[in-house]
C-alpha cells in the first residue's frame, strides 16, 4: 500500500469558459468537481496505475463530505481522512478555451485545532505500519506547525518507510533537512529553497541540504534529477498543449510508483515525465490521457549528465 498525505485537502472545481476577460460576466461551458489537494491527485494517478492507495489528511464540513463521497467512487483508493470541525477548502480553476491558460483561486483551508493535529499524528503512525512508501504533498492549513512535514518524515524514516516530499516555502526547507528519500519541487520552489535559478546546480545544492534525491519539474523543459547514482535530465519529444494543473502531481505519482517497483532512475524519470505530460491534455488534475502516456514512454530522452551526484 502507498500512503498519500494531504493536510490541506480541497474540493477542486474546474470551470471552462470560451475566453476569460477581466471585469465581465462569463458563461461556463463545462464544470467538473473532484477530490483535490496535491496528495489526492497523486493518489488518483497511482490508483490508475494499479497501485493500492490510502489517503489521509483532514476533511470537514459540507465540502469535506463531498470530497469523501467522491473518494468513495474512486477505485483503488481507501479514505482514511481525519475529521475536523472546520470546513475543507475549495479551489477554483478557470480554463480559457481560447488560449488554454488556467487561472487558479485557492482558499486557505480550515484552522486545525491542536487536538485535531494530535489525532492526525496518531492515525498517521498507525497507517505507516502497512505502507510501502508515503507521499507528503501540498500546503499546510492554518494551525498546523510549519515543521509538520519534517516531523512526519522523521516518523516515516523511523518506521523504515521511504518518503517523497512535494511542498514549498518554509515547510519544504524544514522538510528537506529531515532527509526525505525524494524531494520534487518545481523550478520556482527549487530556486526559493536554494537561492539559485540554475537548476543543475540547484538540485545538487538541495541534495546537500539533506534530500536523498531531488527531482525538479522544469515545465516544458522536462525533469532534472540529482540522485545517489548520478545526475539526470529527462526531456519530452515535444510540448503538449492543454491545462498543466496537476502535471507535477502526476510526476510525483510516477516517481513514487517506480520507487516501490524498484525501477532504475532512467525508467523512473521516463514514467514520471510521461505521466506529467499526459496530464496536460486531461480534463482535470489527478487524471492522465493513457494513450498519450503510452506513446510518450518510448519517446522521452533521459541523459546521464554526470557519473555521480
Amino acid at each position: 500500500m502507498i500512503l498519500t498525505v494531504t493536510l490541506n485537502t480541497a474540493l477542486d472545481l474546474t470551470y471552462r469558459v470560451p475566453a476569460l476577460r477581466p471585469h465581465t460576466s462569463h458563461r461556463v461551458t463545462d464544470l467538473r468537481e473532484r477530490p483535490g489537494g496535491k496528495g489526492l491527485n497523486v493518489a488518483r494517478v497511482l490508483a490508475a496505475l494499479g497501485h493500492e492507495v490510502t489517503v489521509t489528511g483532514f476533511a470537514g464540513g459540507p465540502t469535506g463530505r463531498v470530497v469523501q463521497d467522491l473518494l468513495t467512487g474512486t477505485a483503488g483508493v481507501r479514505d482514511a481522512l481525519v475529521p475536523v470541525a472546520g470546513a475543507t477548502r475549495r479551489t477554483v480553476a478557470v480554463v480559457d478555451d481560447r488560449t488554454g491558460d488556467t487561472t487558479q483561486l485557492n482558499e486557505p483551508g480550515p484552522v486545525i485545532a491542536p487536538a485535531e493535529w494530535s489525532a492526525f499524528q496518531e492515525a498517521y503512525e498507525e497507517l505507516l505500519g502497512g505502507a510501502d512508501a508515503v507521499a507528503l504533498c501540498g500546503s499546510l492549513p492554518p494551525g498546523v506547525p510549519v515543521g509538520a512535514y519534517a516531523l512526519l518524515i522523521r516518523r516515516a524514516r523511523a518506521a523504515g518507510v521511504p518518503v517523497l516530499l512535494d511542498t514549498s516555502g518554509e515547510p519544504l526547507r524544514r522538510g528537506v533537512a529531515a532527509r526525505p528519500d525524494i524531494v520534487k519541487p518545481n523550478a520556482e520552489e527549487l530556486a526559493e529553497l536554494t537561492g539559485s535559478h540554475e537548476p543543475p546546480g540547484a538540485v545538487q545544492d538541495a541534495r546537500r541540504r539533506g534530500a536523498g534525491s531531488v527531482v525538479a519539474s522544469l515545465g516544458p523543459g522536462g525533469l532534472i534529477a540529482a540522485t545517489p547514482e548520478g545526475r539526470w535530465r529527462a526531456v519530452p519529444p515535444a510540448r503538449i498543449r492543454g491545462n498543466p494543473t496537476g502535471a507535477g502531481d502526476s510526476a510525483s505519482a510516477g516517481l513514487l510508483s517506480a520507487l516501490v517497483e524498484r525501477l532504475p532512475w532512467p525508467e523512473r524519470l521516463t514514467r514520471a515525465l510521461a505521466l506529467s505530460a499526459a496530464t496536460v491534455p486531461a480534463p482535470t488534475a489527478g487524471e492522465f490521457d493513457r494513450a498519450v502516456y503510452e506513446r510518450l514512454l518510448g519517446r522521452i530522452t533521459v541523459t546521464a549528465e554526470v557519473a555521480a551526484a
